[in-house]
């Protein structure tokens, strides 16, 4: 083992806020923002990570977070859509450097109030599933993470994650089931499919035209075909096109072969309590276990954004603004790709990019499967 580094060595460091600020700062011109829109936002990241903000690089991750593989406490993400501008979002865990999961429990839902008052909107719906997520001994991998999708005018929209398994992992479904039925979606846990778990809810909070409770369902070993039939929406995406992503995504072609390294995510959203079913669907895929490097990560969301009618070049830019490595010296740096299926709306892809702040992963050593076009 190497020493821990002393005052002397971290002295002048560069600082986790420094790093993924910056990074805020030139994806928010990659996506359209104004100068004063980004530096704003980036005032909030450091605000939100608190103390840990001005953390040396030197040092470990203040925790082993499962936000991402380097346990950056930091994720960005660019959602497409036709014809317009892509919107630039940052997923955060605040109270990372707690001593405890009830301790960065309460910091995270101590950031949200502090949000609600700055952006004056109301936390009723969290603070009615407190006892659900926010236990005083919580169990499992997170406590409450806050994603923000940063608006032009510098509101941003807020959402919050929370732990199904934060009172034990075997009351998983029944809290899921508990928080929607508090919500007023007492029909909508029977709609769900099947999964083998439920890592997150979420909840859009604020100035959201639809606000959304979200639930995710893993699903492991998952074949295109199997994905073709996840959704719950009525009417909702055809099989052809949920497989068509999947293939290209994952570089799977055969159906008999599945997600065998990290499982797939399905999301449902529901915004009307008055329906059983929901009334948007997104399909995510790992794509950094699925790729020998970000080069052929890159080449597949390429592939995705092009057959959706929306611009790859901005993906290239956006992995230029978040590091100077190449894309085939690592995996990871995209680290997911999800198809968006909202009524009344096209289609959406988002990819899922990480801050790489602590360490790159390097590139895969096996040679995985051909992707094959989306239909």
């Amino acid at each position: 083992m190497s020493a821990a580094p002393t005052a002397a060595d971290v002295a002048g460091a560069p600082t986790l806020g420094a790093l993924t600020g910056g990074q805020l700062r030139r994806l928010g011109a990659v996506a359209g923002l104004s100068a004063s829109d980004a530096e704003a936002y980036a005032g909030v990241l450091t605000d939100v990570l608190g103390p840990v903000a001005e953390r040396p690089l030197s040092l470990p991750p203040p925790n082993r977070t499962f936000l991402s593989d380097d346990h950056t406490p930091v994720e960005f993400s660019l959602s497409f859509q036709p014809d317009a501008a892509p919107s630039l979002r940052v997923l955060l865990e605040p109270g990372c450097g707690a001593d405890s999961l009830a301790q960065e429990g309460r910091a995270g839902l101590e950031a949200v109030r502090a949000m609600a008052r700055r952006w004056n909107f109301s936390t009723a719906a969290l603070d009615g599933l407190r006892d659900l997520f926010l236990p005083p001994s919580p169990h499992g991998p997170l406590a409450l993470w806050i994603a923000l999708e940063l608006e032009p005018g510098g509101v941003p929209k807020v959402k919050v994650y929370l732990n199904p398994a934060a009172r034990g992992a075997e009351r998983s479904a029944a809290t899921v089931r508990e928080a929607l039925d508090r919500l007023g979606h007492r029909r909508a846990f029977a709609s769900l499919p099947a999964g083998s778990g439920y890592p997150f809810l979420a909840l859009d909070l604020g100035d959201w035209a639809e606000p959304r409770a979200k639930v995710y369902v893993r699903h492991e070993s998952l074949t295109a075909g199997r994905a073709g039939r996840l959704s719950r929406m009525t009417p909702g995406p055809g099989p052809a096109a949920v497989e068509g992503f999947f293939r290209t995504a994952a570089g799977i072609g055969l159906d008999v072969t599945g997600l065998g390294r990290r499982p797939g995510l399905s999301c449902h959203a529901f915004t009307d309590t008055a329906s059983a079913r929901p009334s948007g669907f997104t399909l995510h895929i790992p794509v950094r276990d699925y790729a020998r490097h970000d080069g052929e990560a890159l080449a597949r969301a390429s592939r995705v954004l092009r057959h959706h009618g929306m611009d790859d070049a901005v993906l290239v830019r956006a992995l230029a603004a978040l590091t100077e490595r190449r894309p085939e010296d690592g995996v990871g740096l995209i680290a997911y790709l999800a198809l968006a299926h909202q009524q009344g709306r096209p289609p959406r892809v988002t990819a899922y990019l990480s801050s790489e702040a602590y360490a790159v992963r390097p590139p895969a050593v096996d040679t995985p499967r051909e992707p094959v076009a989306v239909r």
